[in-house]
């Protein structure tokens, strides 16, 4: 994924979430990923599949049981 591609799926991201503080940033080392981060916290990665020329991407997302916790 090139800087345009990146700059692409954080506006995407920011108007689908109404989240200013969504940043999409590169991987070290990596072409095929991206980290989500909401300002300095990671929350995710965003892979890239392309398959018979189609560029499609995947958002995951872990949720730790302790991060539940403090939900009623």
């Amino acid at each position: 994924m090139d800087k345009a591609e990146l700059l692409k799926l954080q506006t995407y991201f920011r108007r689908l979430f109404g989240n200013a503080n969504i940043k999409v940033v590169a991987r070290p080392k990596k072409t095929d990923s991206a980290e989500v981060m909401i300002g300095d916290e990671f929350i995710g990665i965003i892979s890239l599949d392309i398959e018979d020329g189609d560029r499609s991407f995947a958002f995951t997302m872990s949720i730790l049981d302790i991060d539940l916790e403090d939900i009623d």
